[in-house]
């Protein structure tokens, strides 16, 4: 019966020991850092936390990611909900192929986007604000939500829809009220998924800011000085980074757990 939980066991506390290590990093100096390797820190500090708690630089790009990250998953969302039930309910010409256009956005290398999204957000001044981010990432995230949410939409028999115009209910009504509580499963997975994917993406997001709005991932790429990287420091904005990501699993942890059932997860 011990055998049985050993492994798992294992594989669990082989995938945190980077976490592990990437926290024990935070809490040392560059020159501890680069001094040898040790499991825990010799000289406990909080320094690089207190640097990026009080300098605007740091905090401010954690503030201006989270912004743009809930803009990005409540757009994709929202926009993801109504296509994706045309794409469950109906049949119309060209469906197969205009869904299957839609997920080859979502295959594209973000790169592709990033000198044409400079370009048009440039011209029409939104370059360097929280829409202009949120938006890009919008392209990759929309056909993520869609192709989750029909998968979930598919899954409720038509039956459902047809009862509730009998009882009287409008469209919007029927949606708002029986519908979405039915697959809120489903809308709490492709918000994860959305999250997470606006969350970590850097290419975009360091390409279309550059003060006002540039997140935390273009900040960290910028603490070399004439000494070098302050690893402590990456560290520390590295382990801060996580908790985002934490508190929304957290959440979503039984939608994610029914979406892997049920759902296109």
């Amino acid at each position: 019966m011990r055998l049985r939980w050993l492994v798992p066991t294992l594989y669990i506390l082989f995938l945190m020991l980077p976490i592990y290590w990437l926290v024990s990093m935070s809490f040392k100096t560059t020159n501890e850092i680069l001094g040898g390797l040790t499991l825990w820190p010799k000289n406990f500090t909080l320094d690089n936390y207190i640097t990026i708690l009080t300098q605007p630089v740091w905090y401010n790009g954690y503030i201006n990611s989270i912004i743009y990250v809930c803009m990005n998953t409540a757009i994709s969302v929202t926009a993801a909900l109504p296509a994706a039930y045309a794409f469950s309910r109906f049949r119309f010409l060209g469906d197969k192929h205009l869904f299957f256009w839609l997920l080859t956005n979502r295959m594209a290398p973000p790169a592709v986007f990033a000198l044409p999204f400079f370009q048009l957000y440039s011209a029409i001044n939104l370059f360097d604000t929280h829409i202009a981010v949120a938006l890009a990432h919008t392209l990759f995230n929309i056909p993520l939500a869609v192709w989750i949410l029909e998968g979930f939409m598919s899954g409720v028999p038509k039956q459902l829809d047809e009862t509730a115009y009998v009882d009287g209910y409008g469209f919007w009504r029927f949606f708002v009220k029986i519908f979405l509580p039915t697959i809120r499963s489903g809308v709490g997975v492709a918000a994860f998924f959305c999250f997470m994917f606006s969350w970590v993406e850097l290419l975009l997001a360091k390409t279309l800011t550059a003060v006002a709005a540039k997140p935390i991932a273009a900040t960290m790429t910028r603490t070399a000085s004439s000494s070098g990287f302050e690893l402590g420091l990456l560290a520390a904005a590295g382990a801060l980074t996580i908790i985002p990501g934490a508190v929304v699993i957290y959440f979503v942890r039984n939608y994610i757990a029914k979406g892997f059932s049920l759902g296109r997860v």
